[in-house]
């Protein structure tokens, strides 16, 4: 098979990345499968608590990628 090389991005400096999304998304599915299996063994107690330790680490991971951005931001704009 003949390997496709990656694209850039069009804009530069702007890099996407799509791994921060398919983390987040698989983290959600997990924290969701958990909970319901936790849910139905009657521990709803557990299964709250799975849910927001799952929402706290995506919450970390949001906030670390919203600091990245605005520190590119004032990069680009204060021009340092």
């Amino acid at each position: 098979m003949t390997e496709v090389p990656c694209q850039q991005s069009e804009v530069p400096g702007m890099n996407v990345d799509v791994n921060a999304i398919f983390q987040i998304a698989g983290i959600g599915i997990i924290i969701a499968m958990i909970h319901s299996v936790l849910k139905q063994m009657g521990k709803e107690d557990m299964a709250h608590w799975v849910t927001v330790i799952g929402f706290v680490v995506v919450l970390f991971m949001v906030v670390s990628m919203l600091d990245h951005l605005f520190k590119e931001i004032k990069t680009i704009f204060l021009f340092q």
